[in-house]
């Protein structure tokens, strides 16, 4: 039965991002879970800009900082032509200015 839940149901899944992982019995599952919600997906489609949350309040500068160059050098690793691509960056906080990184 679980074999064939990704053909029958994985492309509507895969569309609404809520595909299952496979979890063995000896992973924790509050790690597991952890480390799925700290995860972010980039989905490049046909449009002119995008928007990942890279932190949250609980977080150092530090912290911040890694996340935020981690996501931008992988970004820029998916595009076609790198850097040539990318036209602005940004930072936002949630109640703050928006800064202009490049």
């Amino acid at each position: 039965m679980i074999k064939q839940i990704p053909r029958l149901l994985g492309p509507g899944l895969h569309k609404a991002g809520k595909f299952p992982t496979p979890v063995s019995h000896g992973d924790d599952l509050n790690a597991r879970a952890n480390e799925i919600r700290a995860t972010i997906k980039f989905q490049l489609k046909k449009v002119l800009c995008l928007a990942v949350a890279v932190g949250n309040v609980s977080m150092t500068e530090d912290e911040l900082l890694g996340n935020i160059m981690l996501a931008v050098n992988f970004l820029v690793s998916l595009l076609k032509k790198r850097w040539q691509n990318v036209k602005s960056l940004y930072i936002k906080s949630t109640m703050g200015k928006p800064h202009r990184l490049y």
